[in-house]
Order: C-alpha cells, then structure tokens, then sequence
C-alpha cells in the first residue's frame, strides 16, 4: 500500500519495476526501438521517476543512479535486445526479421570471425525510404552486431553470449538522453564504438 511504497525500499522497488513495468516498455523492442532522441527520453523518463524514488539514490542524477544502482538504460536494454535477437536469428533459435534468408544474412572473415551482411538496397530508392532502411531491424542490428568484439559476436551458447555481451557493456559509459541533461551525444553504441562493422 501507500505506506509501504513511501519507506522506497531499494530492493522492492526495483523489483516491482522490473517485473511489472519495465516488460510493458520493452516487449518486442528489438524491432520498434525509437530513434528519435525525444522518443528514447520519454521512455527513459519512466525509469528515471522510478529510481529517483529510491531514498538512498537522493541527490543523485539520473546517470549516476543507473551507475549506482548497476542497471542499464532502457535504449542500452533495446540494443542489447538487438544483439542477442540477431544472434539467435543466426543460430536458429529465433525468426529471421532481417530482409534477406539466413545464409545471406552473415558472413565469416578469417580474420574478423562472424559478421552480419546489411541488406541491398535498390537504386531507384527514395530518400525517405533509406531513412526507414537505416532505421530498421535489418540494418541497425547489423551496425551493433558488428560492432561487437569477436568473442561476443562468436559466443557459442546463449549464456554464453549474455555474460559476454555483459562484459563487454559493463566498460561503455551509459549516459541516455534524458530531459533537461546536457549529453555530448545520443549513448547509442553504434555511435560510441566508432565506425566498426560500418559498410
């Protein structure tokens, strides 16, 4: 009840929004993950009210409770969806929504192990059909995916893959776009590791 929610336990809050809300915010986010920077803050903004809630996080920004409290932003959440979705695409264990069947989807370099392929795009394309190509599942996952360190990206079981990909997260700054915050730019990792895996 009332009472209960006003001691903001840390433990039981956190646990109530991870097993009550955050699932309605990330069903099926791997394919309509938000792009625009006004639409990952207002996402984000749920999270922020729920953590700010949380006693021992006052006086703390919303940067620092995700730091302090060790969860990941709802956008590094999505684009870890991504991966993981692309990655059981590969090894059968889940549908293909990439444009294109599984055997043309990936590649193997020698050197740079398994890769992701973007798909074609036809000539006579629009502009505003590339922006709904760059935005999509089919190219997105392949920019992250890629851009993973080789031991992710070649994981040979899905744990595997979610303690590597945790490793590996666990070193990247994540400061989302939120309201009223000054950031140097969106935190997507496509943008923070640079041009890896980019055509």
């Amino acid at each position: 009840g009332k009472q209960w929610y006003q001691r903001r336990v840390r433990g039981a809050l956190l646990t109530l929004f991870k097993a009550l809300v955050r699932p309605k915010l990330e069903y099926c986010s791997a394919l309509w993950s938000p792009t625009m920077i006004g639409d990952i803050a207002k996402l984000e903004g749920v999270q922020r009210f729920y953590t700010r809630r949380i006693e021992e996080c006052s006086g703390m920004d919303y940067w620092e409770r995700l730091k302090y409290l060790r969860i990941q932003s709802l956008q590094r959440r999505r684009e870890r969806f991504m991966i993981i979705h692309l990655w059981k695409v590969y090894h059968d264990l889940a549908p293909n929504h990439t444009t294109s069947p599984v055997e043309d989807s990936f590649k193997v370099h020698g050197r740079k192990g398994l890769e992701a392929k973007f798909p074609d795009l036809y000539t006579s394309a629009q502009d505003s059909d590339e922006t709904l190509r760059e935005n999509s599942f089919s190219v997105r996952a392949v920019k992250l995916f890629n851009r993973m360190p080789k031991e992710v990206r070649e994981s040979e079981t899905l744990e595997d893959l979610k303690v590597n990909l945790g490793n590996f997260l666990d070193g990247i700054p994540d400061h989302p776009p939120v309201r009223g915050y000054r950031s140097s730019g969106d935190n997507s990792l496509v943008t923070l590791l640079g041009l890896g895996g980019a055509r």
